[in-house]
């Protein structure tokens, strides 16, 4: 489609266009590290973020219906 969408490399790293490069080049300088170092970092920030929603997203066990509850579904079973 459009040569400025990601495209997977060879080892399956996404590689940037050359605004995208630029832009991650600025933010790197600005936080005074190689454009390696910083995508390495981000790409480690990403998974640590992901395994923490992945972490607060489970669901709990459903909780036990209470004393209404229960007295309002058997009062619907036949008799």
């Amino acid at each position: 489609m459009d040569a400025k969408k990601l495209t997977e490399g060879p080892k399956g790293a996404k590689e940037l266009t050359e605004g995208q490069r630029a832009y991650e080049a600025k933010r790197a300088a600005k936080a005074g590290m190689t454009l390696d170092a910083w995508l390495r970092e981000k790409e480690k920030r990403a998974k640590a973020e992901a395994a923490e929603a992945a972490k607060v997203t489970t669901p709990e066990a459903p909780k036990k219906p209470g004393f209404f509850s229960r007295l309002l579904e058997r009062a619907q079973k036949p008799l």
